[in-house]
C-alpha cells in the first residue's frame, strides 16, 4: 500500500495545523487523496508535492486567490517545480542584495561617508506583499499604508527601518543575556515595538488581539522569524512571549 499521512501527520511534518490543511482543501487547494470510513481525511505523495508548491508561493507573497491560479494552471508537476526553483533563486538573489545593501549601509555609516538612496533600499520591496495585505486586512489597508509609505522620503524611510533593526538587535541581545520576559528591560523593548508598530497607519489603535497576533505571526511565518531568529536561536518565540506579558498587561 502506498504510503500515506494523516491530516495530522501531514500538518505536523509541514509545520502547519490541521485546521490551515482543511481551510485550503475547503478552498480547493489541498483536496485530501481519500477520506476515511471514519471521516479522516489522509494525503498521499502527490499531495506532499502540490502542499510544498503551495507554502512555496506563500512564502513568495501570492494570496489564495491567485495560488489557486497557479495550481490550476500547472498540471505537470516537474515543470511546475522548475518554476518554483526559478521563483526561489529570484527571492536568494533580492536577499542577498538585501545583505549587500544593509552591509554597504552599515560599513558608510561606521565610516561616516555620505549614504545613496539606491544603495539603501536596493533589494527592499514591499509592494510585493501587496495581495497578501488585500487577502488579511483588506485594499484599504493596503492603500492607506501604501500612501503612508511612498508619502515618505528615503531618510524617514530609512529612520523607521532603522528604528525596528534595533528593536529586533536589543530582542536578540536580551535573550542572549536570558533576560526575563516580563523584566522591566524586556517590557521596555516591547513599549519601543508597540510604539514602531503604532506609528505605522494600522487603521487604528494597536490593540491586544492585533498586538498579539503580530507576535503569533512572527513565530509561525518564516519571512517574519527571519527578522528575530538570526540564527535560528528562538528569539521570535522570545519575542512572541513578551509581546504576550506586554499586551496583558498594558493594552
Amino acid at each position: 500500500m502506498a504510503t500515506e499521512w494523516s491530516i495530522q501527520q501531514l500538518a505536523a511534518v509541514a509545520r502547519t495545523t490541521s485546521r490551515t490543511l482543511r481551510h485550503y482543501g475547503e478552498l480547493g487547494l489541498l483536496p485530501p487523496s481519500r477520506i476515511g470510513s471514519n471521516g479522516y481525511r489522509y494525503y498521499d505523495q502527490e499531495s506532499l508535492v502540490r502542499l510544498q508548491r503551495i507554502l512555496l508561493l506563500r512564502e513568495l507573497g501570492l494570496g489564495l486567490p491567485a495560488i489557486a491560479e497557479v495550481l490550476a494552471g500547472q498540471k505537470d508537476t516537474a515543470a511546475a517545480l522548475r518554476t518554483h526553483l526559478e521563483l526561489l533563486k529570484n527571492e536568494q538573489d533580492r536577499i542577498a542584495r538585501q545583505i549587500a545593501s544593509v552591509q554597504t549601509t552599515l560599513r558608510k555609516t561606521e565610516a561616516g561617508e555620505e549614504l545613496m538612496a539606491d544603495e539603501v533600499f536596493d533589494g527592499f520591496d514591499h509592494a510585493r506583499y501587496k495581495d497578501e495585505v488585500i487577502e488579511r486586512w483588506g485594499k484599504q489597508a493596503w492603500d492607506s499604508g501604501n500612501q503612508w509609505w511612498n508619502a515618505m522620503s528615503d531618510a524617514e524611510k530609512k529612520a523607521f527601518q532603522q528604528r525596528h533593526l534595533d528593536i529586533a538587535a536589543d530582542y536578540g541581545r536580551a535573550h542572549a543575556a536570558g533576560l526575563p520576559v516580563d523584566s522591566d528591560e524586556v517590557q521596555a523593548i516591547v513599549r519601543r515595538h508597540h510604539d514602531w508598530i503604532g506609528a505605522s497607519p494600522s487603521g487604528g489603535p494597536v490593540t491586544a488581539q492585533y498586538f498579539n497576533g503580530l507576535g503569533d505571526m512572527y513565530v509561525a511565518d518564516p519571512r517574519f522569524a527571519k527578522n528575530y531568529d538570526v540564527h535560528g536561536d528562538g528569539t521570535a518565540a522570545y519575542v512572541r512571549d513578551a509581546m504576550r506579558v506586554y499586551s496583558a498587561a498594558r493594552l
